[in-house]
């Protein structure tokens, strides 16, 4: 299996061509892309930039400020994690609505035909505080239906209350009214949550009882665990193929235990990538059947570090050593809709000063990378959208049009027409290295040998990083220049390397660098340094011809 691509796409503005950008603007004055109009063209365009797989961000039903209550909407188009039906597909991606599940599904057809695999999200924390499933299959209980709202807990409940109290918050409410109150998403137990916490969604309940010393109650098994077993099993039908499970470590582990081999059962390719924050969590989670976790407080925080606060490259070898036997299961990535835009004022300023980290996270290891639409562009995400102000993020709460993603959709000609010079470069660095990364055997099935404890004056570790990747005949050297200046450099390959890779000593060896085809020839043996100038912010990917 090639390396996991992963190209993340929010419909509602991956194909909006609107030109219109109204502060705070409705659907009908912002415009909002739809599903039907990711056509085979941009699918390819997808597939030939080296992905191997779309996230398709913001499927299933959620709340907007039209269709919900906009006091507890967060902006006008709303947050894709506040679902509102988890048989539903969002009205407002489709062309035709009342065909929403028909277009996805086509949706998934078109993606598989180019290639490309099928990813969407799974939100099993929380949901909209106004859920209520129209959609659901016939004979399906409804979340809450059942409840007793009297009791604060119970496993027979899937929320969590506060009895004789109702949800109020520091702004009028529009009319909104629950009595009870019930426990906001991001496990906020009161009745009066702040405008900074997850106001709009309510904590789904698994059977642990937080306010009673997190005492766990799975015996028998929550009815929470049965209905979002069936709703995975609902999507898993529709021909996906994963699961980006959000918020899955503030769900209980043993949840994930029972439920993925018998989801894996029937659908045994089905891929479960969990957002998980907590490395000591980690272990509990592959073990409970998650294929890959976020490696955001690892290898992400860490090489933003290098790329904008000035650490050091060379820590970059203690973050992948500390996953030990789990860096398999880590998912790299510099950008997702979480996260500021690595060309942001707030991160790098420029997409360009992040190109060695892209070639680390990229080439390091066999384990899956993500990319955010937008982010082989440069997208700054420095709009001041509306609900989402100027933070260096493109608004997943507003109807917007990306000036980006709309110069290289060019109208659904997906041919980049709008692109300037600098966007058109930084594209092809990333069409380049990516596919590299998806195809190249080094990188897939490779070992990889971390050359940096071997360097001596010549390499300044704080600012260089090197390693090689090898797969029968096929290897790699990788150099990375973090420097904001161009450096001659020596890398010297220690006598191990040669060892465990099993590498011949040569006197000169033929070295291409895959990124620009530039040829060099070199000496590759343990006591000959290989000679490079690197540019400032760049890196190179040299095949040996042994």
């Amino acid at each position: 299996m090639n390396k996991l691509i992963i190209y993340q796409v929010l419909p509602r503005l991956f194909t909006n061509y609107s030109p219109a950008r109204v502060h705070n603007g409705t659907r009908e004055q912002n415009g909002c892309g739809k599903m039907a109009d990711i056509t085979p063209k941009a699918l390819k365009a997808i597939y030939d930039l080296g992905a191997t797989h779309v996230w398709y961000t913001g499927i299933i039903r959620y709340a907007t400020a039209e269709r919900n209550n906009p006091a507890i909407t967060k902006g006008k188009a709303g947050s894709p994690y506040a679902i509102t039906d988890y048989y539903d597909v969002q009205p407002d991606i489709a062309k035709d609505e009342s065909k929403r599940m028909q277009e996805f599904v086509a949706l998934v057809k078109r993606t598989h035909k180019a290639g490309l695999g099928v990813i969407m999200d799974f939100v099993p924390n929380h949901v909209s505080r106004e859920y209520k499933s129209l959609a659901k299959p016939k004979g399906v209980v409804d979340l809450g239906e059942k409840d007793h709202p009297e009791w604060a807990f119970s496993p027979l409940n899937n929320f969590y209350y506060i009895p004789g109290q109702a949800f109020t918050m520091d702004k009028d409410l529009n009319g909104y009214g629950e009595f009870p109150a019930k426990v906001t998403g991001n496990d906020c137990f009161t009745s009066h949550p702040g405008v900074n916490d997850w106001y709009e969604t309510v904590k789904l309940n698994y059977g642990v009882y937080y306010q009673g010393g997190g005492e766990k109650q799975f015996d028998p098994i929550p009815d929470t665990w049965t209905k979002m077993r069936d709703i995975v099993l609902f999507w898993a039908s529709k021909g996906i193929d994963g699961l980006r499970v959000d918020m899955a470590e503030m769900v209980p582990v043993e949840f994930f235990d029972w439920m993925i081999p018998q989801v894996k059962e029937k659908y045994p390719e089905l891929l479960f990538i969990g957002e998980c924050y907590d490395p000591n969590k980690y272990w509990s989670y592959i073990h409970a059947g998650f294929d890959y976790l976020y490696d955001k407080v690892g290898m992400y925080d860490y090489l933003r570090g290098v790329i904008s606060k000035g650490w050091s490259a060379e820590g970059i070898s203690t973050r992948w050593m500390e996953r030990g036997d789990l860096l398999k299961n880590m998912l790299y990535f510099l950008e997702n809709h979480d996260e500021q835009r690595l060309a942001s004022g707030f991160f790098s300023g420029s997409g360009l000063c992040a190109e060695p980290a892209m070639i680390v996270a990229a080439t390091l290891t066999p384990n899956p990378l993500l990319i955010y639409m937008g982010q082989e562009l440069g997208e700054k995400g420095m709009d001041f959208e509306g609900f989402s102000g100027i933070d260096g993020r493109t608004t997943i709460f507003d109807y917007w049009g990306v000036k980006s993603l709309q110069a290289w959709a060019n109208g659904g000609k997906f041919d980049g027409a709008g692109l300037d010079e600098e966007q058109r470069s930084l594209r092809a660095f990333y069409q380049r290295l990516l596919c590299i990364a998806r195809d190249n055997k080094a990188v897939t099935d490779g070992k990889m040998y971390d050359v940096v404890y071997a360097q001596r004056e010549n390499f300044n570790r704080h600012r260089q990083y090197a390693f090689l990747r090898k797969a029968e005949e096929e290897t790699l050297l990788i150099v990375t220049n973090f420097d904001d200046r161009a450096v001659e450099t020596d890398v010297y390959i220690p006598t191990d390397a040669f060892v465990y890779l099993k590498m011949d000593e040569r006197a000169e060896v033929k070295m291409t660098d895959l990124l620009t085809g530039k040829e060099y020839t070199m000496p590759f043996n343990d006591h000959q340094p290989v000679r490079l100038s690197l540019e400032a912010w760049k890196g190179v990917i040299l095949r040996l011809t042994m």
